[in-house]
C-alpha cells in the first residue's frame, strides 16, 4: 500500500497568500515524479494557522528519491531567491494507507 506525507506548516496570516502563490508557482514540479500519486495543499479554516501538505507516494523510497532530488530543488526557490521562507515552522508526519475507499461506481 501507499504511504502518506504531510507537512504541518505553521504559517502566520499575513503569510498565508504568499504561501499559496508560491505552491501555485511551482504546480507540476512533483506530478511528474515516479511513484508520486496524489497532492493537496489544505488551508485552515479556523482557530489555527496550520496548513497541511499532503502527498501520497507508491512507496517510503519513491518519496526519498524525490525528497532527495527534485524535492530538494522545488524548495530551494527560483535560483537566486533570498525570500524568507512563509511557514515559521514545519513538521513532516508518515502514515502508511492501511485501508481506503473511493466512492462507489454506478
Amino acid at each position: 500500500m501507499s504511504v502518506v506525507k504531510i507537512n504541518v506548516l505553521t504559517v502566520p496570516e499575513d503569510q498565508r497568500e504568499t504561501l499559496e502563490k508560491r505552491f501555485a508557482a511551482r504546480a507540476g514540479a512533483v506530478e511528474s515524479s515516479d511513484g508520486f500519486e496524489w497532492f493537496e495543499l489544505l488551508r485552515p479554516v479556523e482557530g489555527t494557522d496550520t496548513y497541511l501538505v499532503y502527498t501520497r507516494w507508491r512507496s517510503e523510497e519513491d518519496f526519498e528519491r524525490w525528497r532527495d532530488g527534485r524535492g530538494q530543488a522545488a524548495h530551494a526557490g527560483p535560483q537566486g531567491d533570498k525570500s524568507r521562507p512563509a511557514a515559521t515552522d514545519a513538521t513532516l508526519w508518515s502514515f502508511e494507507v492501511v485501508q481506503q475507499a473511493a466512492p462507489r461506481q454506478g
